[in-house]
């Protein structure tokens, strides 16, 4: 009686755990079977345009060439070059042991901006930079979200003192990559209406509202506006501007702004659920998108290799929500 009264505890115990499981625990796995594999190695040689190797100016890089070769990487594009003897170092590194693999962008600190002498300074460095051997520049989202001008405000991305940066640029025939806010709905209630609930639960520090710094909207418009100010200089807009959501939108910013490009990075699982509509944008669009992952992690590029290569309808995501 008393070994049956156990066997009894124990069948509760294991129920009242599977039913006490949280969102998330819950990661099914999918019955469905489908046409398709995975794709591992890229059919074309390609060059991601967003990728970040940030000791490169010490690093032995011959793993990261290793795994490129694997995946059919042609060239990386180190947006991470910073700026100054760093970039320099860097450019030597490579040029030195791994020539015509590496592309480098240099980096500004924009902290601070607007006291006496500092765009002069900068536009003369940024410009020292691209003789020394960067390709581009790489702006981070902390312009708009958390760079603040010399007297602490906060610095918008469209602040016409910054201007003689992107003219700059344009005059130098160098883009800029830039990564403005991040997906609308950090900005949103964190609530069960909030497709990114999960990701916002896992990574708290990624919410955001209305003050924190300011709403969304005028952080993407900020951007925009700076694009349409500088019609001569060419931007490439990081992560599909957060729009990758919302392409028929997108197509029309892309429409209106001649001079902004996008890249796919931590996007793709938008993509991926909407792949009819995707395939038609891209070959509308083919020659303003362009291939950039973000984050270098080379076991997830076969995700974006089959979003991009195949027809396969469904298939696991590498993580279990859509963002970075």
């Amino acid at each position: 009686m008393k070994l049956k009264l156990t066997f009894l505890l124990l069948i509760v115990s294991i129920s009242l755990t599977a039913q006490d499981l949280t969102f998330e625990e819950y990661n099914p796995k999918s019955t469905l079977v489908v046409p398709g594999d995975s794709i591992k190695v890229a059919k074309f040689p390609f060059i991601d345009v967003h990728g970040h190797q940030r000791r490169m100016s010490n690093q032995d890089l011959s793993p990261v060439i290793a795994a490129m070769d694997t995946l059919n990487m042609a060239i990386m594009v180190n947006l991470s070059g910073r700026t100054g003897e760093e970039l320099q170092k860097s450019v030597k590194n490579i040029a030195d042991h791994y020539p015509n693999r590496f592309v480098v962008f240099a980096n500004i600190n924009f902290e601070g901006a607007g006291a006496e002498g500092w765009i002069e300074e900068t536009v003369q460095q940024l410009e020292q930079d691209v003789k020394n051997g960067a390709r581009g520049l790489k702006v981070y989202k902390s312009l708009g979200l958390r760079n603040k001008d010399f007297e602490g405000k906060r610095l918008a991305i469209d602040d016409p003192r910054l201007n003689p940066i992107w003219a700059k640029c344009g005059e130098l025939g160098i883009p800029v990559l830039i990564h403005a806010a991040d997906p609308e709905s950090f900005w949103d209630d964190f609530d069960g209406d909030n497709e990114r609930w999960l990701e916002l639960k896992t990574h708290p520090r990624r919410k955001r509202d209305a003050t924190n710094p300011v709403p969304w909207e005028q952080i993407i418009q900020e951007q925009h506006n700076m694009f349409k100010n500088h019609p001569n200089t060419t931007f490439i807009n990081a992560h599909m501007g957060w729009f990758a959501n919302d392409l028929g939108k997108l197509g029309k910013l892309l429409d209106d702004m001649p001079n902004m490009n996008v890249g796919i990075g931590a996007i793709i699982a938008e993509l991926g659920r909407q792949p009819r509509f995707a395939k038609k944008f891209f070959i509308k669009y083919q020659d303003r998108i362009l291939f950039g992952k973000d984050s270098w992690k080379p076991n997830e590029f076969p995700t974006y290799f089959r979003v991009l290569e195949s027809a396969d309808e469904y298939f696991p995501y590498h993580k279990k929500y859509h963002a970075f």
